[in-house]
């Protein structure tokens, strides 16, 4: 393996997952100015997130059902006076 290429900085973080409201430590190197206490009392860097593996379609199941038949009504009232 190269020396050297590898990131040294890794520290304990926060990700929270704002769309779900759970959050769980984990480590990272990416750069955050906020934080947040965790439940051993400490404070680490927290890293906001809108969409995780928790919250997701793909990983959840539920994905967002379209409503076929009201659209294709809208498209034929909108184009059947052509």
């Amino acid at each position: 393996m190269k020396k050297d290429i590898h990131p040294d900085n890794y520290r304990e973080v926060i990700f929270k997952d704002f769309s779900a409201d759970i959050a769980w430590l984990g480590k990272s190197t990416a750069n955050t100015k906020e934080t947040m206490t965790w439940e051993d009392g400490k404070d680490y860097p927290l890293i906001k997130l809108e969409v995780s593996n928790v919250s997701h379609p793909f990983f959840t199941g539920k994905m967002k059902v379209l409503d076929t038949a009201g659209r294709i009504e809208k498209f034929n009232k909108r184009y059947s006076k052509k």
